[in-house]
């Protein structure tokens, strides 16, 4: 989802380089997403697993590859509780397919993109990049293991990664299943927000064209070895989220009106109270976030109008707990 806006920024600002879009179109992704660049000379799609070792060695045997920005992962906490196994196998696994092939190849530049929950929850202790790793549900574990890879290829060939970890991302093209596109498409068919548990705890969101700015940062100014943390000062609380959005789209201020369209389920097994991260590092670079809550909101709301059924399986994406079917890709013979 983030990367979509990514390849877009890239293909249509840097048209002498050729970008290489690489998806296995797993259920959460949508070729809608980059139907602005489709036909574009400079843009090539394929489909493909980064966990099948022969085939990414030859892709990076047949495309010259220069840079590498891997965002492929399993992603959905919540699903995590119930597919462990597999975040494992795609996330640690498949990076370690990756990073290796990108090692053979001798590319100039391999972007890991993690994620702030590799540092576990917090009340008040603000993480750095020299923060701790304390990840605690499956899906942190999976990214926390996959940093540790990447980082060894540094450590032991001075290849040159650079890891990056971001607050929550928001906007157009996210799969419903996240909470600002699921409460967003509860809400426009007259549904309540599904909030986990007390709905007191906070995260901090980050616009897409924001993240991707800060991207485009990292592979220009981004020094090998080093690990920057993408974040935002902006934090809501999840029930207070859902205020915001029954606000926006049901144009209701009145409290026993917001608590009509809330509904308060069971948590998920844990559910980190905060992520404070610190950001200085990449302020350094000269990036910070520019896109207001409001704006972006906003604009997110009108996407969902139009492009909901961009996805086949968007409504199952809407129930309050993930809809899930037995992992079986480590068969036996």
């Amino acid at each position: 989802y983030s990367a979509s806006h990514v390849v877009v920024s890239l293909v249509k600002n840097y048209p002498n380089y050729l970008i290489i879009n690489l998806d296995k179109l797993d259920y959460c992704a949508s070729l809608k997403n980059l139907e602005t660049v489709s036909e574009k000379k400079n843009y090539k799609f394929i489909q493909g697993d980064i966990c099948e070792p022969d085939f990414i060695k030859r892709l990076f045997e047949t495309e010259k590859i220069d840079i590498v920005l891997h965002f492929a992962a399993q992603t959905h906490v919540d699903l995590s509780f119930w597919r462990a196994l597999e975040f494992t196998y795609v996330n640690v696994y498949g990076t370690n397919v990756l990073v290796a092939a990108a090692h053979e190849a001798n590319v100039e530049k391999f972007v890991y993109v993690s994620t702030d929950e590799v540092y576990g929850g917090s009340t008040d202790e603000e993480f750095d990049e020299s923060s701790p790793k304390r990840p605690t549900n499956p899906y942190a574990f999976s990214k926390a293991a996959a940093e540790c890879s990447v980082q060894s290829y540094w450590e032991r060939y001075q290849f040159p990664v650079v890891i990056t970890r971001s607050s929550n991302v928001y906007g157009p093209h996210q799969y419903p299943e996240k909470v600002i596109p699921k409460f967003i498409s509860l809400l426009q068919q007259n549904r309540k927000c599904c909030i986990h548990g007390s709905g007191l705890q906070r995260r901090n969101f980050l616009y897409a064209t924001d993240v991707v700015e800060a991207f485009l940062t990292v592979l220009k100014e981004g020094k090998p070895g080093e690990i920057y943390n993408i974040g935002t000062n902006f934090e809501m609380s999840i029930a207070q989220l859902a205020k915001e959005l029954i606000h926006l789209i049901k144009k209701t201020s009145s409290e026993s009106e917001m608590e009509h369209w809330m509904d308060y389920v069971k948590d998920r097994p844990t559910n980190d109270v905060r992520y404070p991260m610190n950001s200085e590092k990449m302020h350094s670079l000269g990036w910070r976030p520019k896109v207001p809550w409001k704006e972006g909101i906003k604009k997110t709301i009108e996407w969902y109008k139009e492009n909901f059924h961009n996805w086949k399986n968007a409504e199952k994406a809407l129930e309050p707990f993930p809809v899930t079917e037995p992992f079986a890709q480590l068969g036996g013979p």
